[in-house]
């Protein structure tokens, strides 16, 4: 399971990290053509879910590499759940309904959850 959860953590952590770090360092117009629901929120908003992704990336490895804290894991898989959650919600009810991307990285998110139970 150790093996598992390290391949599956480390795969969201990385697709977060990568999407955090657009979402924080891009302009509206750089993002765009990868998400066309940015200009549906805030520019504020939006560096804030930048921030909060690589965050999260930053909690599904840390703690359980360093010992410290490894709760924390759980804590970061499950918000990515309730990220997702609100995603789809944000392309349901705008002209983006393209959720195949949010379905299966809130299926890997439960499933890291899953696997860090069992560390």
């Amino acid at each position: 399971m150790n093996i598992a959860y390290w391949i599956v953590a480390g795969l969201l952590a990385l697709f977060y990290l990568y999407a955090g770090t657009l979402k924080v360092t891009r302009s509206r117009d750089q993002l765009r053509p990868m998400m066309a629901w940015v200009d549906r929120i805030p520019l504020p908003a939006l560096r804030a879910l930048g921030t909060v992704e690589v965050l999260g990336a930053t909690g599904l490895i840390l703690p359980p590499l360093t010992g410290i804290a490894p709760p924390l894991a759980l804590a970061a898989a499950g918000g990515f759940v309730l990220l997702q959650a609100g995603a789809i919600a944000v392309h349901l009810t705008g002209e983006d309904r393209r959720i195949a991307l949010n379905l299966g990285l809130t299926t890997t998110a439960a499933v890291t959850i899953w696997l860090a139970t069992r560390l």
